[in-house]
């Protein structure tokens, strides 16, 4: 029999990850939880013994293999500090032994304190405008840089080398692989005219900022979590996941969202084209994304309809609709 691990995170059970905490002085009591996450392995861990200046519990990240470099993991960390030593309500990792990440047994981690913390009511004009001031002092941090080390986003990472992925790994069933090829391209045609037309600034952004991402707390407003997605792009890309609904409620969002923002940064208002090539974007790197994770057992339990042909079909579909939003004139406020 082959005994050689499946996935990428077979070997790293509780008892590694409670080895792995204590290998940098954090002792835990045994009690540990995960929390959501896909893309890395994420814990909640209550401690016996730690340095002074660590409250317990506290949140373990163990990056998937092989996905970032070092340099990569690095320069995520130290945008994080770069914010929060901005004042810029940030979940930075914590730095211990003189470090924010470390190695066991194979596996790169970062420890962070707890926040707590619910999605924002995104509904509410106040909430979003508190919201876009907070992007625009995110932004200004950003823009103070490049990132030397992260893919930017563009039509080339998020969309050629998806659809190359999605080919490699036979994700396309044969009857719909001809219909959803012939959208693609046409989705593709949009989005990069409208990547080429655009000449304005690219600067370093959270790169996932969904509702899921900003943690609102009573009486202290949002602050971000995880970067582990960050990158450079235009700015609009933090922007455009904060709105949903109908054109009139998306421009309603977004005209709070940019009351807020304005105050702080000013925002280039051709960005506004590239919000349905974006999120045609991210549909596309969606589908590769979850190719990319089949051979990890999480993934095939909380995603059991992905690769069949109704899945497929139903994307035809919205990437057909996608083309009909970015033929549309771009919202304006």
């Amino acid at each position: 029999m082959n005994d050689a691990p499946r996935h990428a995170y077979e070997p790293l059970t509780p008892d590694v990850m409670l080895d792995a905490l204590a290998h940098i002085g954090l002792v835990g009591d045994g009690r540990i939880m995960a929390l959501s996450s896909y893309e890395n392995r994420v814990v909640q861990c209550h401690l016996d013994h730690a340095p002074d200046d660590v409250v317990s519990p506290v949140v373990a990240k163990f990056y998937r293999p092989q996905r970032w470099s070092d340099a990569a993991i690095q320069e995520e960390h130290d945008f994080a500090w770069a914010l929060a030593d901005a004042e810029v309500p940030m979940v930075a990792p914590l730095r211990l032994q003189g470090a924010t990440c470390h190695q066991f047994q194979g596996f790169r981690f970062s420890v962070s304190p707890r926040k707590g913390g619910r999605r924002p009511e995104l509904d509410d004009w106040e909430v979003l405008e508190w919201i876009g001031r907070l992007m625009a002092r995110l932004h200004n941090v950003g823009a103070v840089q490049p990132f030397a080390h992260r893919p930017a986003l563009s039509p080339t990472t998020f969309g050629q080398a998806s659809k190359d992925a999605l080919i490699q790994l036979n994700a396309l069933p044969m009857d719909v692989e001809t219909a959803w090829l012939a959208v693609y391209e046409q989705a593709m045609a949009h989005i990069t005219a409208a990547w080429a037309g655009f000449e304005g600034q690219h600067i370093r952004l959270h790169g996932d900022c969904h509702p899921g991402n900003i943690l609102w707390t009573p009486g202290h407003g949002p602050h971000f979590v995880d970067l582990d997605d960050a990158r450079s792009g235009p700015s609009v890309q933090d922007l455009w996941m904060l709105l949903s609904g109908d054109r009139a409620q998306q421009t309603s969002a977004l005209s709070a969202v940019l009351e807020g923002y304005e105050q702080l940064r000013p925002f280039d208002r051709r960005e506004l084209r590239l919000i349905e090539p974006l999120r045609t974007l991210r549909m596309i790197h969606y589908s590769a994304w979850l190719a990319r994770r089949w051979d990890d057992p999480a993934f095939t339990v909380n995603f059991p309809w992905f690769g069949t042909s109704d899945y497929w079909h139903g994307q035809v579909g919205l990437l057909q609709d996608q083309i009909e939003a970015m033929e549309k004139p771009p919202l304006t406020v």
